[in-house]
C-alpha cells in the first residue's frame, strides 16, 4: 500500500510502526459539537472510514481514536446564548453525530474521547506541566499558558513554511491573550467572565484547555507516543496539526506521526459551502429531501479523498442510479449462484484490481470503476447464459469483500431463495417472449412480498415494505 504523506509531500510505501507489522494506530479529528456536522465534515469521515476498512481488508488490526471537541470558543458561546450548561448544549449534537455515522454506515472507532472527560483534562494538565518544565511553555501575566514556538524550530514542517513567515490567522487570534511572540498559541486559557461556570482547576488557576492540546493529550494517552496515521481535513493542517506536532514531539522527544493524510475541501455546486450562499447542507437536510445515507455515502466517496469533490444534486441522482444498478446486479448473481458447488474465480473478471486501486493512495474512483466494469462484464455473460453458478457464487463472495470496504451494498434484507428462483424463471420467460408466464411469475413474487420492476438493466427487485428512496 502507498499513500500520500502531507509531511513529505510524497507517496510512500506504508509500513506500520509495529515491529510485527500487524497493528496500526489511527487518529482522526472528529467534530466540534456546537452544531450538526455538515457534508464537508462527512466527506473527511467517509474517507477515514474507507481507510480504516481497507487497512483491515489487508489484514491489519486497527486501533482507531476519534475525538469530540466539546469545549472551545464556539461551544461556550453556544451554551451561553442558549442559557444551558455546556454538557446540556453539546449532548444533542453528540447524539446526532453518532446517528449520522450510523446512517452513513460508518465503522465505529475504538474510542470517542471528549475533551471534557475528566481523564482527558488530567492528561492535558499533565502534558502542559511537562512542557513548562522543559521550557517549551510559559505562564503569562494573565495566568494563561502558551507554547513557546521559539523552542521548536521545526514548526511549519507539515504546512511547509518557515517559522519567520508565520502570521496570525483567525483561529490563532481567538487564542491570544498576552504572549511573548505572535505565533505562540494557548495551551491553557485563564478563566474570564464570559466562560461563566466553564472552567477546571489547574496549577495555574481555573481555566480551560486550548484547542490544540486536546488532541495531543488524547492521542498520547490512548495510542501512545507515536501514531501510524493521523487524518483530518486539509483545514486542520495549520494551525491545528502543526501545533499538535510541536506539543507532542516536545513532550516525548519522538516523531509524533508517521503518515499524515488530509482530505480536500468539498465544493457545493462549484462554490465553497456557505449558509449565506444557500448551499450549506447537513446530512439531515439531505435526508429530509429524500436522499438516503447510502446514496450520500456513494456521492462523497466517488472521488479520491485528495481531489476536489464538487457535490451536486445531479451527483446524488447519479449515485442513486449507480446503486440501483449495483442492486440489480447483486440480485442477478445471487439468483444465478443457486445450486453452485464450490465457488471458482473467473479469469475474465479482474476482481483483484479493486484492492490494487485502493492500495494506490486509496483511489476510490478507480475502485468503483473496477466494480462497475465487473458488473458490466458479468451482466453480459449472464445475458449470454455463460456465467456458471460456481462463478456467480464467486462473484457473490467478491461483492461481499468489496462491500466490507466501500459499504455500498444493497440495504434490503437478503432475497429468499424462492423469490430468487422465481426471478430466474421470469428472466428466462421474458427472454423467450412468454409474456403471460412472465406476468404470472411477477404476481407470485408479489404475493411473497416483493415487487419487480423491469428496467433497461434488467429486473429490479424491491421489498414492498422497505424504506422508500
Amino acid at each position: 500500500m502507498r499513500f500520500f504523506n502531507t509531511l513529505t509531500r510524497e507517496i510512500e510505501e506504508f509500513v506500520p510502526l509495529d515491529p510485527k507489522g500487524k497493528q496500526v494506530s489511527l487518529y482522526t479529528c472528529g467534530p466540534t459539537v456546537y452544531n450538526f456536522a455538515h457534508i464537508g465534515n462527512f466527506r473527511a469521515y467517509v474517507f477515514e472510514d474507507i481507510l480504516h476498512r481497507h487497512l483491515e481488508f489487508r489484514g491489519f488490526r486497527v486501533r482507531r481514536v476519534m475525538n469530540l471537541t466539546d469545549v472551545e470558543d464556539k461551544t461556550i458561546r453556544g451554551c451561553r446564548q442558549a442559557g444551558v450548561s455546556l454538557s446540556d448544549f453539546t449532548k444533542p449534537f453528540k447524539e446526532a453525530f453518532f446517528q449520522d455515522l450510523e446512517r452513513l454506515r460508518m465503522k465505529k472507532a475504538d474510542v470517542y474521547p471528549a475533551a471534557t472527560d475528566p481523564e482527558q483534562i488530567a492528561r492535558m494538565i499533565e502534558m502542559i506541566s511537562i512542557l513548562i518544565k522543559k521550557g517549551h511553555a510559559y505562564l503569562a501575566e494573565d495566568q494563561s499558558v502558551y507554547f513557546r514556538l521559539s523552542t521548536f524550530p521545526a514548526y511549519g514542517k507539515l504546512a511547509h513554511f518557515r517559522l519567520d513567515e508565520l502570521r496570525p490567522s483567525g483561529r490563532v487570534k481567538s487564542d491570544e491573550y498576552e504572549k511573548e511572540n505572535v505565533g505562540d498559541f494557548a495551551l491553557w486559557k485563564a478563566w474570564d467572565e464570559e466562560d461563566g461556570l466553564i472552567f477546571w482547576d489547574s496549577p495555574w488557576g481555573k481555566g480551560r484547555p486550548g484547542w490544540h492540546i486536546e488532541c495531543s493529550a488524547m492521542s498520547l494517552g490512548l495510542l501512545g507516543p507515536q501514531i501510524d496515521i493521523h487524518c483530518g481535513g486539509e483545514d486542520n493542517i495549520f494551525p491545528h496539526h502543526e501545533a499538535e506536532i510541536a506539543q507532542s514531539e516536545c513532550v516525548t522527544g519522538l516523531p509524533f506521526v508517521k503518515l499524515w493524510m488530509h482530505c480536500r475541501h468539498l465544493l457545493v455546486d462549484g462554490r465553497k459551502m456557505s449558509k449565506s450562499e444557500g448551499n450549506f447542507f447537513t446530512l439531515r437536510d439531505l435526508m429530509d429531501k429524500g436522499w438516503t445515507g447510502r446514496e450520500i455515502r456513494y456521492a462523497l466517496s466517488k472521488i479520491r479523498y485528495r481531489e476536489q469533490l464538487n457535490f451536486t444534486i445531479d451527483g446524488l441522482v447519479a449515485a442513486r442510479n449507480a446503486l440501483e444498478r449495483l442492486d440489480e446486479w447483486s440480485r442477478r448473481i445471487h439468483a444465478a449462484a443457486i445450486g453452485a458447488a464450490d465457488p471458482k474465480s473467473h479469469s475474465q473478471l479482474d476482481t483483484a484490481a479493486f484492492g490494487a486501486a485502493l492500495d494506490e493512495d486509496l483511489n476510490t474512483s478507480a475502485a468503483l470503476g473496477v466494480l462497475f466494469d465487473v458488473i458490466r462484464d458479468s451482466n453480459r455473460l449472464l445475458d449470454q447464459n455463460q456465467l456458471s453458478p460456481e462463478n456467480s457464487a464467486s462473484l457473490c463472495g467478491w461483492l461481499k469483500e468489496v462491500n466490507s470496504v466501500l459499504c455500498l451494498g444493497p440495504d434490503h434484507e437478503d432475497v429468499p431463495q424462492k423469490v430468487s428462483e422465481l426471478l430466474t424463471q421470469r428472466e428466462r420467460a421474458r427472454a423467450q417472449k412468454q409474456w403471460a408466464q412472465s406476468d404470472a411469475l411477477r404476481d407470485q413474487i408479489l404475493a411473497l412480498g416483493w415487487m419487480v420492476k423491469d428496467t433497461k438493466e434488467g429486473q429490479q427487485l424491491n421489498k414492498i415494505n422497505r424504506e422508500s428512496k
